[in-house]
């Protein structure tokens, strides 16, 4: 398709550098709130773009923004850059080969979320320097999505208090306008303290800790059958208090995420969870700390923005996938389940069909089976007017955080999906920029659900986040 709006050729003209970024990023994959070097990549480009550039924001040593323009209304485009453990993969294969084994990899494909969120805020740019458009533009690097809640921290230190309207995206294996529908999610760390014993001379004399894990479990597989539907509980253990079965284990930690479709039922859940955990401390003769390592809203809709980006979508059409890359999804997709395949066109609402990669724009109000997850985008969502899209980057049926995602963040397919959504959110914030009236209308769906619902922040206030060392290599 020829391309009709001036911001999508600003975006041409920068794809190839960006591309480039996507693939350094890929290399160096980075968990939560490590994400060093990918942090600085983003800030080198931020200033060789001519950015005005603000670093550690809210605190965070792994967090970017980057400004340009003046006056006028104020759009973020909010990027992410953090990677995953356990899911490093050899990038172009149709099998599983880590680079590193059990080493991480972005199997999210953040790698491109970042680069195109920062292609669009730099095309932007330029299409306000050449029109003289008033406005601003800030590209904001979000270290720590995957369970850091780094936005949520952001949102509670202020950071869009000043921000009008934020636009991002997430790979995918269809392009649409993403549903606002996210569950709110806690992790919780409890932590058991009982007493060491000889566990064959003296049992009597002990406190397992490990038990009182233990028990907290089975109590909250039975607080499942008493809970929503759409609730979720899931745990991992963090410490099984030692490898040696004839010493009674005197610590034991259990991290927990509670997830609700509202703040208000996820607080709920979490007293009873909590509940449980005093509970199986109790039983045992333990103690029980309970501390709460991060915690994310549920996704706020808005739907000026929706219908804008859906418009944006459709004028630019599908991602131009060629038969090469055609041939490669289909190679991906005969590493996956049937099941995996016709989830994923359940999870759309769209009919399931024989093609490998998306080459259409799903309808705005196609609803699908719900599957969903958490995000810290939510909380965004509660502090300004927020659109979110996805884009066809990978294909069809390929599970999230999967190995399959990290092989295929840097074909050629994945690199014409990030350019592609780059131009989607590009032009969603060039049609703010312009028409005042679709940016007020969006400010007021936001104002009066916040009256019918106020915005309560679910991290505690003496919660700071989780934030990693400095490797030595960049300490300077």
């Amino acid at each position: 398709m020829q391309n009709t709006e001036a911001v999508w050729e600003h975006v041409d003209a920068h794809r190839a550098e960006f591309i480039a970024l996507s693939d350094r990023v890929w290399g160096m994959p980075e968990l939560l709130y490590a994400e060093y070097r990918s942090c600085a990549e983003h800030t080198d480009m931020l200033e060789a773009c001519g950015f005005r550039v603000t670093r550690e924001v809210a605190g965070l040593p792994t967090a970017v923004m980057g400004e340009a323009g003046e006056g006028g209304p104020v759009i973020a485009i909010l990027g992410e850059y953090d990677a995953l453990p356990g899911l490093s993969q050899v990038a172009g294969l149709d099998r599983p080969e880590p680079l590193e084994a059990d080493g991480p990899g972005h199997g999210c494909g953040h790698n491109l979320l970042g680069s195109a969120a920062l292609l669009a805020a730099t095309a932007l740019k330029d299409w306000l320097a050449e029109t003289g458009t008033p406005g601003r533009v800030r590209y904001i690097g979000c270290p720590a999505e995957e369970g850091g809640a780094a936005k949520a921290f952001m949102v509670r230190d202020g950071v869009f208090d000043d921000v009008d309207a934020a636009i991002t995206w997430h790979p995918a294996s269809m392009t649409r306008v993403a549903e606002a529908e996210s569950l709110a999610n806690t992790r919780i760390d409890f932590s058991f303290t009982g007493r060491a014993a000889h566990a064959a001379a003296s049992p009597h004399l002990g406190r397992s800790a490990l038990d009182a894990v233990e028990l907290m479990s089975v109590g909250v597989n039975y607080l499942r059958e008493h809970v929503p539907a759409d609730s979720r509980i899931h745990y991992a253990y963090l410490d099984a208090g030692g490898t040696a079965p004839n010493v009674v284990q005197a610590r034991a930690r259990v991290r927990y995420a509670i997830r609700s479709t509202s703040l208000r039922g996820m607080m709920a859940l979490n007293e009873r969870v909590r509940d449980i955990a005093r509970g199986a401390a109790l039983m045992t003769g333990t103690s029980v700390e309970m501390q709460v390592i991060s915690a994310v809203s549920n996704m706020l809709g808005n739907r000026p923005l929706e219908e804008a980006m859906q418009a944006a979508m459709e004028a630019l059409g599908p991602v131009p996938f060629d038969a090469a890359d055609r041939d490669y999804a289909r190679r991906i997709q005969a590493t996956l389940e049937p099941d995996d395949i016709a989830n994923d066109y359940a999870a759309n609402g769209v009919p399931s069909q024989d093609a490998p990669l998306c080459t259409w724009v799903v309808p705005l109000d196609a609803r699908g089976v719900k599957m969903v997850g958490s995000t810290d985008v939510a909380d965004v969502s509660w502090a300004v007017p927020t659109v979110q899209a996805h884009a066809a980057t990978h294909a069809i049926g390929t599970p999230g955080h999967s190995w399959q995602i990290t092989a295929q963040g840097k074909s050629p397919a994945a690199h014409k999906g990030m350019v592609h959504v780059a131009k989607i959110m590009a032009h969603t914030a060039e049609m703010l920029f312009s028409d005042a009236v679709l940016l007020a209308r969006a400010k007021k769906a936001h104002r009066d659900h916040l009256a019918r619902e106020p915005y309560a922040c679910p991290i505690p206030e003496d919660v700071r986040p989780a934030l990693q060392p400095r490797p030595a290599a960049h300490d300077a």
